[in-house]
């Protein structure tokens, strides 16, 4: 097929036997059809030759688009295949009994990953799509699955090495023979073939063998030596504690990458704060007077989470600007609202998308956010459920947080930080009496949104959680 210089075939066609020898020792497990023709006995060259990875892969496995320039008398047809179906046949041997199970693809951003931890061990028997390692990355956690039943014979990388798709991670044996399985009576024969018989017994006892013990030999006590003294320190050197006493742990990927746009954020960002206060008695009082009726009909609870999405698209709609962003010399405006919720992890913080935010109800909203925030948790979360968003709210209140100042989640313009309720003392209608209160905080970009646009956009928050009514009055 190809050759670094164009080469005429002979009439027995040696050449082209011995080009077929060599594909066939490259590749000896891909049955798929060379699709070729030549004209003139001639064998037909890419210009990069043999030494070209990339086009003798494209030629030798259909699914792969190549352009192979000019070629005189040749026609070439390749398929268009997925690229899981690529990995899978470069990487994956299923020939015989073994079988591989590799990295899947992990998104188009995500070019490696972490294997973060086994669920299976050697040895163990495993169904088809049954996850056997967890793969982090910088954004979610990947499965790797076994690609047939049967019995893992072999894991061929550990926890912490860096792997890429189509990277073997384990053998998987179809019939589970060759498995090598530790029974638990090896191991504790093994530990205890390890340790010395004990004193006046012989090795007769404990392996079966007619040879007696050494004696034991009594050591007589060493003296005991005075401790050394103390280093003395001087009166500006500090005493630090011993490294004995620390932990070194390497960051997670998900958390190395939360720290970096995070601090790629406020280097980026003009980031100002305006503040106010919300009071939250008729929310409250909503929420009281129709949870019941509300978790019979729609099968969730109504939280006040939803009542903040709404008042914040209102907010958005007012404010359009808020919902922008800068994109080198020009300004991307937004039609649609897609509103993101910073969720807390074990593994880190997550930021699911919440779609069309502007056509929802309370309900659907509810329904949205109790399903994304259970599988931010449970590890499950997709990167597409993750990618986007026009803007996002974060509720340190869960936690306790009395006040803060909320970092920009890019590329937005803006986040909303909501925080603890708190029964403070206000002034209402003259008289001096307690409610319950909730600051809360926009962070913006200064250099897209003035100060203006952003108190009216808290202040549309404000009144609309105030006063739910004026979300079905559009006033």
């Amino acid at each position: 097929m190809l050759s670094i210089a164009r080469r005429r075939v002979s009439p027995g066609g040696s050449s082209s036997s011995i080009l077929g020898q060599s594909f066939r020792a490259i590749r000896p497990g891909v049955s798929a059809p060379r699709v070729y023709s030549t004209s003139g006995g001639e064998i037909l060259h890419h210009p990069k030759g043999f030494g070209h990875v990339q086009n003798l892969c494209k030629l030798i496995l259909p699914g792969c688009s190549a352009s192979l320039g000019p070629m005189r008398g040749a026609t070439i047809s390749l398929t268009q295949r997925s690229t899981m179906q690529l990995q899978q046949r470069l990487f994956s041997s299923d020939s015989g009994d073994l079988v591989d199970a590799v990295v899947p693809f992990m998104g188009e951003s995500i070019s490696d990953g972490t294997i973060a931890k086994f669920l299976k061990n050697p040895g163990d028997r495993v169904e088809v799509d049954e996850p056997i390692a967890q793969v982090e990355t910088d954004k979610v956690t990947i499965d790797v699955a076994s690609p047939e039943a049967g019995v893992i014979q072999k894991f061929v990388a550990k926890e912490g090495d860096t792997v890429e798709p189509g990277t073997k991670v384990a053998i998987i044996s179809k019939s589970g023979e060759g498995v090598a399985q530790a029974a638990p009576s090896e191991k504790t024969s093994d530990k205890a073939t390890s340790q010395p018989p004990p004193a006046g017994k012989s090795e007769e006892d404990t392996q079966g063998a007619k040879v007696e013990s050494a004696p034991v030999i009594e050591k007589k006590p060493k003296a005991t030596s005075t401790p050394p003294p103390l280093p003395k320190h001087s009166a500006s050197e500090p005493i630090l504690p011993p490294k004995e006493r620390e932990r070194r742990v390497p960051m997670t990927r998900l958390r190395k990458r939360v720290a970096t746009r995070l601090k790629d954020s406020q280097n980026t960002f003009a980031m100002l704060t305006t503040f106010n206060e919300v009071d939250m008695t008729n929310l409250m009082k909503l929420r009281s007077d129709y949870k019941d009726a509300f978790v019979e009909k729609h099968g969730v609870k109504l939280g006040f989470m939803s009542g903040f999405i709404k008042a914040a698209v209102s907010g958005l709609q007012n404010q359009p600007i808020i919902n922008a962003v800068i994109d080198g010399d020009d300004i991307i405006y937004r039609d649609y609202i897609d509103i993101s919720i910073a969720v807390g992890t074990s593994k880190g913080l997550v930021v699911p998308v919440i779609r069309n935010a502007g056509n929802m109800n309370f309900a659907e909203i509810e329904k949205t956010i109790n399903t994304l925030a259970k599988r931010a948790n449970d590890g499950t979360i997709s990167i597409d459920e993750m990618a986007g968003g026009s803007f996002t709210i974060s509720n340190g209140g869960v936690y306790g947080s009395l006040l803060s100042t909320p970092i920009i989640n890019p590329p937005q313009s803006a986040i909303l930080g909501m925080h603890s309720i708190v029964n403070r003392p206000m002034v209402v209608g003259g008289n001096i009496v307690p409610r319950p209160m909730m600051y809360i905080a926009l962070t913006y970009d200064h250099r897209l949104i003035d100060g203006r646009e952003a108190v009216f956009f808290l202040r549309r928050i404000k009144d609309v959680v105030e006063d739910p009514r004026r979300l079905l009055l559009d006033i």
